[in-house]
């Protein structure tokens, strides 16, 4: 005899306007100066992000690491730490956080190509890695 298996109407567990959280919120301005050099690469690394989780708001912690070659302009560091020290009291997923930092620094410098990765300290026993490339391979949906 088989047993008849319920299913339950189940509502999901994280929502659309956290799915969300943090694409929109204004940051500090990244600024740049000039590019003197051809086709090079910069390699960043910020070792103290910190950023909230939206559904839980707890703290994450994690590594941003920036590789890009510069067409006109390169990031200012200053501006760029103050741009990820924002993050810090801002509720955004990962994945969000890394996509974001990309987007905003493509449209400061406007690199020949870029790479961002987000390297996070585990929690609950799991470590992330995101990576996001410039020039993507498909646009973002809206």
């Amino acid at each position: 005899m088989e047993k008849e298996v319920k299913k339950e109407k189940t509502t999901p567990r994280i929502t659309e306007k956290e799915a969300k959280a943090g694409l929109k919120e204004k940051l500090p301005p990244i600024e740049t100066f000039p590019n003197q050099f051809p086709d090079y690469e910069i390699k960043i690394e910020y070792p103290e992000f910190t950023s909230v989780c939206p559904k839980t708001g707890l703290p994450d912690f994690g590594t941003i690491i920036i590789r890009y070659v510069p067409e006109k302009s390169c990031l200012e560091l200053k501006s760029l730490k103050m741009y990820l020290l924002a993050y810090r009291d801002l509720g955004i997923f990962y994945e969000n956080a890394v996509n974001r930092i990309l987007e905003d620094i493509v449209k400061a410098c406007q690199p020949v190509r870029a790479v961002l990765t987000g390297e996070f300290n585990p929690r609950g026993g799991m470590k992330s890695v995101v990576e996001a490339h410039y020039p993507r391979l498909r646009k973002r949906s809206k």
